[in-house]
């Protein structure tokens, strides 16, 4: 099988001004390519050539309007509520950003020429149908991974959920994140404070995942299936952490702290064979080249970018 070239014209990417959407869309803009970017925030989150577009995508109505305007060939649904907590508050958001949004670009892009429509799962999602969701997160997103395999079988709709793993690496600003929160409190001289390290997790360098996605916009018989962007290798939280200490060469004690887990935590590792064998594509990057290269943007980026 080959993949063809992402010669389409018009993408639309949501969730742009999230971590991934804006790697994503620096790799996507290119001469003769329109590229909207779908964002809550201020067009200046977004990187230069992507044209900003503003919806709320738990609004049917929006999304109609939007799709309509933009008539997208492939789109990127990266926009989520990324928030792991347990807390019966995030019910309604996660449902909301994660389900709701889906469901309503698939139905509205579905009337239109869409080749191919990327949705992004997650590892917290159970394996097992009867086995419940650990999250109100990963409820929202097995419910839209179904929705769309749903979707591919009723109406033979172009879409393929990308499940992808533990993503890291530069111009990741979200401070509740383990590895920005860990390098700048070691480059400040602070001492991390973190759970009991030992969930064992596939880290995936976002670069690697940008390219896992643009190969998904091509790959050929992948419609309906859920497709792994990860590693094959696991990590332990304290390893990275670890890891983290030594490329920064600092000496900053390292607490963990076991009542600090969370419950029902999911430990799974990508299967890349099969997702080299769908897409041709596989991680370049080594864990350790990808927390150097991290560790480096935090140092040239100062603790005020990450704020």
């Amino acid at each position: 099988m080959t993949n063809m070239e992402l010669d389409s014209e018009r993408i639309l990417v949501t969730g742009a001004s999230g971590f991934i959407g804006r790697h994503l869309c620096r790799h996507l803009t290119a001469p003769g390519r329109r590229v909207v970017g779908v964002s809550r925030q201020h067009p200046d989150f977004l990187p230069e050539g992507v044209i900003p577009a503003h919806a709320d995508l738990a609004d049917p109505q929006a999304v109609r309007d939007l799709v309509a305007r933009e008539k997208p060939e492939i789109i990127f649904h990266l926009a989520s509520c990324v928030k792991g907590s347990r807390d019966i508050a995030l019910v309604r958001p996660t449902f909301d950003a994660n389900l709701a949004s889906t469901v309503y670009l698939m139905e509205t892009a579905a009337e239109l020429d869409c080749t191919r429509f990327i949705v992004t799962g997650s590892l917290e999602e159970p394996d097992e149908v009867r086995a419940p969701p650990s999250s109100p997160y990963a409820a929202a997103k097995a419910a839209a991974t179904a929705y769309a395999r749903m979707f591919h079988a009723l109406y033979q709709f172009p879409a393929v959920i990308a499940r992808v793993f533990m993503v890291y690496g530069p111009d990741q600003k979200d401070q509740k994140k383990l590895i920005p929160y860990v390098i700048n409190s070691l480059l400040q001289g602070k001492s991390p404070k973190m759970s009991s390290g030992t969930r064992q997790v596939d880290w995936i360098y976002v670069g690697d995942v940008v390219e896992g996605l643009v190969q998904l916009a091509t790959a050929g018989e992948v419609n309906g299936q859920t497709v792994d962007i990860g590693t094959g290798e696991l990590e332990t939280v304290r390893g990275v952490v670890e890891r983290l200490a030594r490329l920064s060469g600092t000496n900053v004690p390292l607490e963990f702290d076991a009542d600090a887990d969370r419950p029902m935590e999911q430990i799974r590792v990508a299967d890349v064979d099969t997702t080299e064998a769908l897409t041709g594509w596989r991680p370049r990057t080594s864990l350790d080249a990808g927390l150097q290269a991290t560790i480096a943007w935090h140092r040239e980026a100062g603790p005020t970018a990450n704020a």
